[in-house]
């Protein structure tokens, strides 16, 4: 795993724990010469965790859509700024980057790309692990909103398994380095999945 993709949020969220774990995460990603890629803008967690593995030497690829990059919100220190045409050309282009993906806290942006990358798990377009940093309990109701649709026969528990989660940077790390994302969808699928 030399690469880790971060999605998260253009705000700093209501509490400074949040910022506080995107900048050792991106501290982390550092200090185990891992690449972090993500959308390549300077505001919010987005910049912090930029900004963190920065400062502790590592590099950092950030790919922003043309639009957002012409509201001078591109990150101007970043090893690497791949500016695209559109935000689905970024997300293609962040996942072809990455060896693994996390999700910081955010809002419908880091929601959709989060899973996003998990369905492409599930549909077997790529075998690449995906977690979540679970911050303060920030995404508790979600795990427990994705439980109910596993027992509600919505969501395989494969499916459900593929997704990592913890509270700590380095430990979510160790746990995407060791995750077993060999799952092959079936060839007939049930009505429901």
């Amino acid at each position: 795993m030399n690469s880790v993709c971060v999605f998260t949020g253009s705000s700093n969220g209501s509490k400074v724990i949040y910022r506080e774990a995107a900048q050792s995460l991106g501290r982390e990603a550092a200090q185990r010469n891992m690449t972090l890629v993500y959308g390549g803008a300077t505001v919010g967690l987005m910049g912090a965790v930029a900004d963190a593995a920065l400062d502790a030497g590592g590099s950092v690829i950030g790919i922003l859509p043309e639009a957002l990059a012409e509201l001078e919100i591109a990150h101007t220190r970043l090893s690497e700024l791949r500016i695209v045409d559109s935000m689905h050309t970024r997300k293609m282009a962040m996942a072809e980057a990455s060896d693994a993906f996390i999700a910081l806290p955010g809002g419908l942006g880091t929601l959709e790309e989060i899973f996003e990358v998990w369905t492409w798990t599930q549909l077997g377009v790529h075998a690449k692990p995906l977690g979540f940093l679970n911050v303060g309990g920030y995404y508790d109701s979600l795990f427990t909103f994705l439980d109910q649709a596993v027992q509600s026969g919505f969501i395989r528990p494969a499916h459900r398994e593929l997704a990592q989660s913890h509270t700590d940077p380095s430990a979510l790390l160790d746990l995407l380095k060791a995750a077993d994302v060999s799952y092959k969808p079936k060839l007939a699928v049930s009505p429901g999945y």
